[in-house]
């Protein structure tokens, strides 16, 4: 994961652009891992990790109607905290996370491995479910949670910028 996130890190610094992150499933495994880099300040700004509900929707600005109707785990929650800690920090992009990492708390509709990794960036928010093995550990869903959305964010900003 360090060399997707010096990857990210050099990206980021090379075109001048800031990023934040809104964790819950992966409680602040991203922000570990960008700032694990030499020169992260240059680019990341800093992370919320909002585990709890009213931390998404008091501080991230999660509507309450969608986290009832919807889900904390759920494809509008990931928009919204990407977008809110994006406008909370005032970056150019804000990513984020809100899964079950098991081994407990999955159900039929959403069960231990479902993922939604959320990135706001220009006036766009978007958002994409993983499905990870269920069968991993928690630690490994949480990895691989984290993996793959720092290399959609890669993906994004070689789109976008």
């Amino acid at each position: 994961m360090s060399v997707i996130c010096a990857k990210l890190v050099r990206e980021l610094s090379l075109r001048k652009l800031t990023i934040s992150t809104a964790e819950s499933c992966t409680g602040g495994l991203i922000a570990k891992s960008i700032t694990d880099i030499s020169g992260a300040s240059s680019a990341f700004w800093g992370g919320v990790v909002s585990y709890d509900n009213s931390v998404k929707e008091n501080v991230l600005g999660v509507l309450h109607s969608t986290l009832d109707a919807c889900g904390a785990v759920s494809h509008d929650t990931a928009c919204q905290m990407a977008k809110g800690v994006k406008e909370l920090l005032k970056t150019d992009i804000g990513i984020s996370t809100t899964g079950i990492a098991g081994p407990g708390g999955g159900t039929k509709e959403k069960p231990v491995g479902t993922v939604y990794v959320g990135i706001a960036y220009k006036d766009k928010v978007e958002a994409r479910l993983l499905t990870i093995d269920p069968s991993y550990s928690r630690e490994k869903i949480r990895q691989t949670a984290t993996e793959l959305l720092l290399k959609m964010t890669l993906e994004k900003i070689s789109e976008n910028y």
